[in-house]
């Protein structure tokens, strides 16, 4: 059995772990999937010291705004690896109640490795749990003010793009109501504007505009890969089409009224109308794919050219490729032709590769994944190619 020099919870959790295999080993009993899990969480008991960053600190005050991966740069080179310097599993890490501004965190580092805890506070409370005052040991604290405790990455970067970015399998936006004209034969419409729309629109009070949908075409086979519709605004419903009849009998084509609430391009007549989405809170947890992954870039979102830190980006490949929510992926830029005339002859090379970059997975469709610029050396082109980290 091992010695208990680690915080008390891991160490009883190594405890059982070792017994487990050892009687598994033994043939008493097979292994099940809840211990194989509780084995797994075991041996995330932090990073190589090798992979701290050269000025990592001592400890760490949790201030408001901080993210998990803000916090991870301060003490890794890799930030995305902070799961291991927390020797925490996904389900753990996806608890909202995880860490909040005030708590200190302390690097613990011990046999080559280190792990970072939450300073336990001194006193008769830390006696009562059965370990000496001052000593560390994971916490979980339980709350009802989820909004407090502090998010994985930046979630103000990719909130909004929830709701706003859609991919479609087919052109189906062809077939939803649309706006078909402005009061007065304006044009264009703005923020308070009224709207004239034709088709069903009975399942929503509230909808987001689109422009039609365009498709995303791999860049290497030209292969449609999906349509993704760019985001205008957003509408109210004032008052639903009410179709009548002629006084021969044929039905009148009626139109519904909006209100435009917001605006992200100019809206007019033709743009496309979905509903809006329920507001999505998901806790991202950074991980690499489970093997090889290679593909590239799609195109930078908003018809930019290039694109850098913070920006999002399109990706050729989905949920039918193994992508998942929170995969981080590593960015390369392809290496430049030279010529080559050090020898006896002018020759043409090519450079190699050079990664330059960090992907963080946050949307994925079936053939299509959309992932944020975390960090960039150069500017990012439709085309540059991405791997597993």
């Amino acid at each position: 059995m091992p010695s208990c020099v680690k915080p008390l919870t891991l160490c009883l959790a190594l405890s059982l772990a070792l017994a487990t295999l050892s009687a598994s080993a033994q043939g008493q009993f097979p292994i099940t999937e809840a211990q194989r899990q509780t084995a797994e969480q075991v041996a995330q008991a932090g990073v190589p010291l090798s992979e701290l960053a050269p000025d990592a600190p001592d400890s760490h005050t949790v201030k408001a705004g901080d993210t998990l991966w803000d916090i991870s740069k301060l003490f890794l080179k890799s930030p995305w690896r902070w799961p291991e310097l927390w020797g925490m599993n996904r389900e753990q890490i996806a608890n909202p109640h995880l860490i909040y501004p005030g708590q200190v965190l302390v690097l613990v580092k011990k046999d080559g490795r280190a792990l970072l805890q939450l300073a336990r506070p001194r006193g008769p409370e830390a006696d009562m749990q059965g370990l000496p005052s001052g000593k560390l040991s994971p916490q979980v604290r339980a709350s009802k003010f989820e909004d407090s405790a502090i998010l994985a990455i930046p979630q103000h970067l990719i909130e909004p793009f929830l709701n706003e970015a859609v991919v479609l399998d087919t052109n189906s936006l062809a077939q939803a109501p649309r706006i078909v004209a402005a009061p007065e034969g304006r044009v264009l419409m703005s923020k308070g504007d009224l709207a004239y729309a034709r088709g069903d629109m009975k399942q929503a009070q509230d909808w987001r505009v689109f422009r039609q949908a365009r498709p995303l075409l791999d860049p290497s086979t030209r292969e449609v890969l999906g349509y993704e519709a760019p985001y205008l605004g957003t509408a109210s419903l004032n008052r639903l089409a009410d179709e009548t009849k002629n006084a021969d009998g044929k039905t009148t084509p009626s139109v519904s009224t909006l209100t435009i609430k917001n605006v992200r391009l100019e809206i007019g007549a033709g743009d496309r109308l979905a509903p809006v989405l329920q507001r999505e809170f998901i806790r991202y947890v950074p991980h690499p794919p489970a093997g090889p992954m290679n593909g590239q870039i799609i195109s930078i979102y908003g018809d930019a050219l290039t694109g850098g830190q913070n920006q999002i980006v399109s990706l050729n490949r989905g949920r039918r490729d193994g992508v998942e929510r929170g995969h981080v992926l590593a960015l390369w830029q392809a290496g430049r032709e030279i010529t080559d005339s050090t020898g006896n002859k002018r020759e043409t090379l090519k450079l190699p590769d050079e990664r330059h970059g960090v992907l963080f997975v946050f949307q994925v469709y079936e053939r299509v994944s959309y992932a944020l610029i975390v960090s960039v050396k150069q500017p990012v082109q439709a085309g540059d190619r991405f791997s597993q980290p």
